[in-house]
């Protein structure tokens, strides 16, 4: 019989560099599994049907909503509520995963120069 492995994150992030920038790693019930290396302040947007998951998996993510601040550290997970604004913030480099259903858009209706179509998220 085969053995078959998991998919290793730690090793996955080593496998790019770009920032703001998605990259598929699995798909299940058309959920898209995405991680990304963030560093910086993004941009304003909310994902008007769709909720976002986001699992901090290296460093810390400040995501500003209209109401309050949610801070993130290593091992943390949060779910941003569809319909919601929010405004994702890293000082330092941060490692993600992001959870959201497949045809999401990156920056929701907001057009912005990090805005990264699905597309072109490629598969890693």
């Amino acid at each position: 019989m085969e053995k078959k492995k998991g998919i290793n994150l730690l090793q996955k992030f080593e496998l790019f560099d770009e920032q703001w920038s998605p990259k598929i790693i699995a798909e299940s019930n058309e959920q898209l599994i995405k991680l990304a290396k963030i560093e910086g302040e993004f941009v304003w947007h909310n994902h008007q049907y769709e909720d976002e998951v986001f699992l901090i998996i290296k460093g810390t993510l400040l995501i500003k909503f209209r109401d309050k601040d949610v801070l993130l550290n290593e091992g943390d997970l949060y779910v941003v509520p569809k319909g919601v604004d929010h405004f994702p913030i890293a000082e330092k480099e941060c490692w993600v995963m992001l959870i959201e259903p497949k045809g999401t858009k990156h920056t929701g209706e907001t057009d912005f120069e990090l805005s990264v179509d699905e597309e072109d998220q490629n598969w890693i």
